[in-house]
């Protein structure tokens, strides 16, 4: 958890705020040239128009690191919200500012998607993400204008995304031939029947990357070389001329992160194991991996136990638990979210070869599921002991919370994933911590809390302002049961302790991504 102050982009002139919403309005297909190179850097972000519609940002991980940014939720309207930039990642240099509103993520649209969705869709998506971002002053002031349901976030139409295509060389070869020219971008004529054509790259194909690495600006020299060095298989991310005008007009990059996999050698698989007499049978450890990165891998599959009968092999590299990915978790970590599921287990794994091909094309096995049920948010299934009911606050209390309605105790269980399924945030001016988010159908709501409430103790330590980041510290290292006092209040009073303007006091718990 990161408690940290927003900086915010003071408002623009009115003036200038309306001609932004409408030139955002009427003309959402504005485009470059090149849809390739239509990334956030290609804006002018000191240029008030360029703000005025959605940006591109395809961000790269850093090695052993995060994308460079902070995500955090607003609370006095829906949207999730970009409240930190780290200088010198790939989230600066492509050009995400704080305050920039998510509209997207790779092919998902998630304006209205709960926060934990927002955030789980992009630790989901592994070494690179597109975000469609759009300022947050021209958000607010298109919201206002056209209300909280409009959706601005530009979208491809049905079936309209780049491919990934993998061909397996056969007596006629790779089956295309690439369009004259010295240097890319280039262009595919594929072999009718041909290996090209049966692995689903469509006529007239754009050639994005081959083996993961981006071959636009490449000669023609350089191409030929690195497809001779595939041998007999290359994978191909490609756009068809659809896709191409689609993302043309809407200056959408022709990025990786938005591609479907078409005859790919190899999928990640998900696992539902339901814990026996002797429990899952198999073991998990800690290891190095491809390129020397520590992961977690399944080992002692014992045969005829739950883990065997779920299709698991010994080496399998688990890739997420729950739906939720545990890419650079440790192993204690991982362990605990693999308990916190109780007698039933999903698991999400890939065998050497998923791994060793999903690692070449640079993007997340998840990605590629055959059923995106595995990435549905997961709902808890412990059982919570019933609410106690305490005393009135004191005077004490009152004076410090004029709109408390009352206190209570809660006992909290941590669901599938090690979730206790709720959010906090803090207002330095006024009482310092308090729910802003509560996931539907999680413990925390299960066991009564609701938007607002305000923590009095944790595991019967007073918040006191000054010792509150020990406190919320407690909240992560605390045995469950996690045992809350909260005091209720009403709406007025929830409304009265979220300012209506952005200030330096405000300061809400944001995720690093």
């Amino acid at each position: 958890m990161c408690l940290s102050s927003p900086h915010h982009i003071s408002p623009p002139d009115p003036q200038d705020t309306a001609s932004l919403i409408l030139k955002f309005e009427f003309n959402p297909k504005l485009g470059i040239d090149n849809p390739v190179l239509s990334l956030a850097e290609d804006h002018d972000l000191s240029d008030p128009w360029s703000l005025g519609r959605p940006r591109f940002c395809l961000l790269s991980k850093e090695e052993g690191g995060s994308f460079g940014f902070h995500l955090q939720q607003d609370l006095r309207r829906a949207g999730h919200v970009v409240c930190r930039v780290e200088p010198g990642t790939s989230a600066q240099r492509q050009g995400l500012q704080e305050g920039d509103r998510i509209l997207g993520v790779n092919s998902h649209v998630v304006e209205h998607e709960d926060y934990a969705a927002v955030v789980r869709h992009i630790r989901a998506s592994g070494p690179r993400v597109l975000l469609t971002v759009l300022a947050r002053q021209v958000h607010d002031a298109a919201r206002a204008q056209q209300g909280n349901d409009a959706q601005f976030c530009p979208i491809l139409g049905p079936g309209v995304r780049p491919r990934l295509c993998h061909i397996v060389k056969d007596e006629g070869g790779f089956g295309f031939s690439v369009t004259h020219g010295r240097q890319g971008p280039f262009w595919l004529v594929l072999s009718t029947g041909g290996a090209a054509e049966r692995a689903g790259v469509p006529p007239g194909a754009r050639l994005l990357e081959v083996n993961g690495v981006n071959v636009e600006k490449f000669t023609r020299n350089q191409l030929s070389k690195k497809l001779w060095q595939s041998g007999k298989q290359v994978t191909l991310l490609v756009a068809g001329p659809e896709v191409e005008e689609q993302c043309r007009q809407l200056g959408m990059p022709l990025a990786a992160p938005l591609a479907e996999g078409w005859a790919l050698p190899t999928r990640p698989r998900c696992l539902h194991l339901e814990k026996g007499p002797q429990g899952f049978g198999f073991l998990l450890r800690e290891e190095k991996g491809l390129g020397g990165r520590l992961g977690q891998f399944l080992w002692e599959v014992d045969p005829g136990l739950p883990a065997e009968k779920a299709g698991m092999q010994a080496g399998d590299r688990l890739v997420a638990v729950a739906g939720e990915s545990v890419e650079g978790l440790g192993h204690e970590e991982t362990v605990s979210r693999i308990r916190a599921q109780g007698s039933c287990v999903s698991l999400i794994v890939v065998d050497p070869e998923a791994d060793r091909f999903f690692s070449m094309v640079c993007l997340s096995p998840l990605l590629f599921l055959e059923s995106t049920e595995a990435l549905a948010s997961p709902q808890d299934t412990l059982s919570v002991p019933p609410l106690v009911e305490a005393r009135d606050p004191s005077a004490e209390d009152t004076a410090v919370l004029p709109t408390v309605l009352g206190s209570r105790q809660c006992f909290l269980y941590p669901g599938p994933g090690g979730s206790y399924g709720f959010r906090l945030s803090c207002v330095a001016s006024g009482p310092s911590v308090f729910i802003s988010q509560v996931t539907p159908g999680g413990s925390a709501a299960r066991a009564g809390l609701r938007m607002g409430d305000m923590i009095l103790e944790v595991n019967g330590c007073p918040m006191g302002r000054q010792n509150d980041p020990e406190r919320l510290q407690q909240l992560f290292e605390a045995e469950p049961p996690l045992c809350l006092k909260l005091a209720a209040r009403s709406q007025q009073g929830l409304e009265a302790w979220i300012p209506s303007k952005s200030g330096e006091d405000w300061a809400q718990a944001s995720d690093v991504l």
